[in-house]
């Protein structure tokens, strides 16, 4: 007899099998009771009929309780009003583990504090179980387009000496005799993967220090950075929108009941297919003026700006030609206007803010020192980056897409927390 698990069903109707896993849930109607099982590729539901179960499964009835891990055996029958499409006929329970405790998570509404705190738990629930499939295969789907597309993985440190946008916002660690920081961004150890290897990217966390306590916000997050030599910004937009145009044609692909059990509209998915509207930001701050928002040009947009801006369009859009003022000092300048950098942000729809952001990288050295002056920062830590410029300096350019804020906009969820299996925030550092 074989051990299956529930998303093999299919595979096995009319045939007894073994299954293991926990209770989800136990609920009866005379001689038959039903057991509500999980096995961490779904769910499924187990009918328990007197006289074609053992009598001692039959009694176990009244003694399951919730989160019970059990080995059951029985027949699989297709049944399209059941869990996923099959049942199966339970001939015997065989209890591993019995909880103790009553399981701390019920049927009955908690609050957001009481489900973090148990988040180790929470994630069995149905709905954490279908954003973290989700973000399995979003994880699998970015890894896929670009090692079908050239790239090479080039890890980027977790510890650093120097800081991409500032230290202001930078964990700051005491790295034996010196000062070291947690990165929030590998950006700049891509640029020199990309001299090497042409296209390069790095996927792992990013920390930062920022005071927020919004639902965009965590303090560790996931972070995929490709980056191109020989590429510009026109090019870079076309390498971001096709990135996303993928995930979600993956995820349409693979993820139909996750998405329907978080009863996502996934008709506002389908329409997620490059080529993606491009604005410039003058234009985007002329649209939030024509829908009556105060906004002052040279500022960053917020929540309320991005969400505005989002409501116009049924796709993401891609936001260039920034004032350089308020980027980054490695950020390339216009060369008809020197007072824009060539940066690019693109906006999710739905009101979920910004998902990607990158641009044209500065190529030549002399300006990329007098831009790191002028952003008063040490010369020593960027001794290397610099070296980038005075050896083979080509035009080249990549982008960071957030890995959380685009799950959540994926999944339709409220809040970013819900989309990292583990959370940290200001105020969470546990579980």
């Amino acid at each position: 007899m074989k051990t299956i698990t529930i998303n093999d069903l299919g595979s096995f109707i009319g045939k007894t099998v073994k299954l293991k896993g926990w209770v989800y849930n136990t609920r009866s109607i005379g001689k038959i009771w039903f057991l509500i099982f999980r096995d961490g590729t779904g769910l499924l539901q187990g009918v328990v009929v007197k006289g074609e179960a053992t009598d001692d499964t039959f009694a176990l009835e009244q003694k399951l309780n919730k989160e019970d891990s059990v080995l059951i055996t029985g027949m699989v029958k297709k049944e399209p009003r059941s869990i996923g499409g099959f049942e199966i006929g339970i001939s015997e329970v065989e209890v591993i583990n019995h909880v103790t405790e009553e399981f701390p998570i019920s049927s009955k509404a908690h609050g957001a504090d009481f489900l973090m705190s148990h988040r180790h738990l929470w994630l069995r629930s149905k709905r954490q179980n279908a954003i973290m499939k989700i973000r399995h295969h979003v994880v699998n789907s970015i890894r896929e387009f670009f090692n079908n597309n050239g790239f090479i993985l080039i890890d980027s440190p977790i510890f650093t000496g120097n800081a991409v946008e500032g230290t202001t916002n930078l964990f700051e660690v005491n790295y034996f005799e010196r000062t070291a920081y947690l990165t929030q961004s590998g950006q700049l150890y891509q640029e020199a993967g990309a001299t090497a290897f042409g296209k390069t990217y790095c996927f792992g966390p990013c920390f930062r220090a920022e005071k927020s306590k919004t639902r965009r916000h965590l303090t560790e997050f996931w972070m995929v950075e490709p980056e191109m030599a020989f590429v510009d910004l026109d090019e870079n937009m076309i390498w971001a929108e096709n990135l996303v145009g993928y995930i979600i044609n993956n995820i349409l692909d693979n993820c139909k009941n996750e998405l329907e059990i978080l009863e996502r509209d996934i008709e506002r998915l389908r329409k997620i297919i490059p080529p993606f509207p491009r604005i410039t930001y003058k234009e985007a701050v002329d649209l939030l003026h024509s829908k009556g928002r105060e906004f002052e040009y040279g500022n960053d947009f917020g929540a309320i700006d991005e969400t505005i801006l989002s409501e116009n369009f049924d796709k993401p859009i891609m936001i260039h030609s920034w004032p350089a003022d308020i980027k980054a000092f490695y950020m390339k300048r216009d060369k008809d206007n020197n007072e824009l950098a060539l940066g690019v942000d693109m906006i999710a729809t739905e009101g979920y803010g910004e998902i990607i952001g990158g641009g044209q990288r500065e190529d030549d050295y002399d300006i990329l020192i007098n831009r790191i002056r002028h952003h008063d920062l040490p010369l020593e830590p960027f001794k290397w980056y610099l070296d980038l410029r005075k050896y083979g300096s080509v035009p080249h350019s990549g982008f960071g897409l957030g890995l959380e804020r685009t799950i959540a906009w994926i999944c339709g969820t409220k809040h970013i927390r819900e989309t990292i299996p583990f959370p940290r925030t200001m105020a969470r550092l546990e579980p």
